[in-house]
């Protein structure tokens, strides 16, 4: 992986559920770490095939290794003002060494 090409700081967060007085549950999202990675938009037939297995799927992210937490679905990445919702997590090389997701862009 090209460390330069990893230049938006990321937010990754994981869905939590807390509930309240009434005994009703509520998803919230709890901040796992903050990480360099990169945010690209899906071009042309890399969209039509992840679109194939994920609806919705727009962007591919990239960020190094991290440690020993797996990463599933129920995460998402926020770069700034936008919020991705992982789709699926991808560890090209089986090593933990890099992670790729195929995100759908959550819109406000």
């Amino acid at each position: 992986m090209n460390p330069g090409k990893l230049r938006h700081r990321l937010v990754l967060s994981k869905r939590t559920f807390t509930q309240d007085a009434a005994g009703e549950q509520h998803a919230t999202w709890a901040t796992q770490a903050t990480v360099w990675g990169s945010v690209e938009p899906l071009s042309g037939r890399e969209l039509l095939v992840a679109q194939e297995l994920q609806a919705n799927v727009s962007h591919r992210v990239r960020i190094r290794g991290y440690g020993t937490t797996e990463i599933t679905p129920d995460w998402r990445v926020t770069h700034l003002t936008r919020t991705l919702e992982i789709a699926s997590v991808i560890d090209p090389e089986e090593r933990g060494a890099e992670y790729e997701f195929l995100c759908a862009e959550k819109v406000t």
